[in-house]
């Protein structure tokens, strides 16, 4: 029963917030072409463009809520919900609903429609939370939803599942009792401790709907004996799993084929947001860098050409998102050496490798514009840790501890470690620091914040050499 109720709350979570969109619309066009309550609409309105962009901000609307946890039942259940999550899933919902209508010609749309229907979403997107959890305190206080469960083991670890039960904002729980395992000391004091010899005589007119298996790690392996002993007790099963630091919350079990297997380490890498809409501005983004400064890229083309001998691009191997390895370019800023030095040394200040062009480039961050064709590829990403040579990562990840765990994300041409200072001949332990705070918080927020951010600090550096 408790999956069952569980099951139901999440889908009513998930339509409210679904559905969004569509009452949002539906309110804005009523107030704006239904009523006299705003000036007249200059014009007949036709009602197919509407519809496309409905569709197109639920689509966009559907991704981004999922990311910011808006459709999570568990963060629902939480008194207090995160405020700054909404405000930034209303406005990238819009950005990217709007950033696409900007190139649909077809039709126009009503600015004042436009405004409603954003503001519509906002309050929506508040008020949903609190309505949800009403509907779930009145839901849980009503006795049809009473669950009554049967706690197999009396230990402290099914005492303080117990306690998590009888806590639960779902539905309203009740204890009625617990089976002891054999040799297992009993903790709880206050319901009714059975044996499992008890089972039979439990299996008829005692009133519980659930039966909850509270047993430790090291009693997994009697879990086929115990489930027989247990068939008498004809009602769901249910297995805590209890992994101790293992396994943290939001990670989930999922089907491949016929394996069960259990998420242990997930990323935002994996997430809808990121590979979509991230993908997206990473494309806009540079295209439009690329576009821009194509005079200032032929130049510095053409002095790099003419000012030493040697190709005009660098390219050198990096390690990238999950250690894979991939070929980045940049303005070659140094005399041509063999490539096991390159590889392996960093430049350091007046390094007479560099050439006196190359000096301007790297303090202005120029000799970086060729990545944007790697971010084109997919390689890298406008923003994100920055790309380390194989050679040096393999000596990092032996000094540094969790170095490895900023290849979670895809390498950047800029990143939350440089905008605050810590590039070239700096201390690795603190801009792995940083690398390792933007993996653990990134969303599309911070990327433009950083982007924004590289505009006022990232073009000089004094570490840059």
């Amino acid at each position: 029963m408790i999956y069952g109720q569980l099951k139901r709350a999440q889908f009513v979570l998930t339509m409210l917030v679904f559905f969004v969109p569509l009452v949002s619309f539906s309110a804005a066009a009523f107030l704006r072409f239904g009523t006299h309550l705003l000036p007249r609409y200059s014009s007949d309105v036709d009602a197919g463009p509407y519809f496309g962009l409905l569709l197109l901000t639920t689509v966009f609307w559907a991704v981004i809520s999922e990311h910011y946890g808006l459709t999570l039942l568990e963060d629902h259940l939480q008194t207090r919900s995160k405020a700054s999550r909404v405000i930034l899933a209303c406005l990238f919902t819009y950005l990217a609903a709007l950033s696409v209508t900007f190139f649909y010609r077809e039709a126009t749309f009503s600015r004042l429609f436009i405004w409603i229907s954003s503001m519509n979403i906002a309050l929506l997107a508040v008020l949903v939370p609190r309505l949800f959890r009403k509907f779930l305190k009145q839901s849980a206080s009503s006795s049809a939803s009473s669950i009554h469960f049967l706690i197999v083991g009396a230990d402290e670890f099914a005492s303080r599942i117990a306690s998590s039960l009888l806590s639960s904002r779902v539905a309203s729980c009740g204890i009625k009792g617990h089976i002891r395992l054999p040799g297992q000391s009993v903790v709880v004091k206050d319901r009714p401790v059975f044996e499992l010899a008890d089972v039979e005589k439990l299996a008829i007119g005692n009133g519980f709907t659930d039966l909850i298996l509270a047993i430790p790690p090291d009693r997994l392996a009697d879990l086929p004996m115990l489930r027989q002993q247990l068939a008498p007790l004809c009602a769901p099963m249910r297995l805590v799993l209890n992994f101790g630091a293992l396994v943290e919350p939001g990670q989930s079990l999922f089907r491949l084929g016929n394996l069960l297997m259990l998420d242990l380490q997930t990323t935002h890498a994996e997430s809808a947001i990121y590979v979509i809409l991230k993908r997206a501005f990473d494309l806009v983004f540079s295209s439009l860098v690329l576009f821009l400064t194509a005079p200032v890229f032929l130049l510095i083309a053409l002095v790099v050409r003419l000012s030493s001998p040697g190709p005009v691009i660098f390219a050198q191997d990096r390690v990238g998102l999950n250690g894979a390895l991939f070929r980045m370019y940049k303005f070659r800023t140094m005399l041509i050496t063999p490539a096991k030095e390159s590889d392996s040394r960093w430049t350091v200040k007046n390094d007479p490798r560099c050439t006196p062009f190359g000096r301007i480039l790297r303090r202005t961050g120029l000799d970086e514009l060729p990545q944007f064709f790697n971010v084109l590829k997919g390689d890298m990403s406008v923003v994100g840790p920055r790309p380390e040579r194989p050679v040096l990562v393999q000596r990092f990840m032996q000094s540094v501890g969790n170095y490895n765990t900023r290849h979670y994300l895809k390498v950047g041409i800029t990143g939350w470690a440089q905008v605050n200072g810590w590039r070239g001949d700096t201390s690795i332990e603190k801009r792995v620091e940083y690398d390792l705070y933007y993996v653990r918080h990134w969303t599309l927020a911070f990327d433009l914040w950083i982007v924004v951010m590289t505009f006022f600090r990232g073009f000089s550096n004094k570490n840059a050499y």
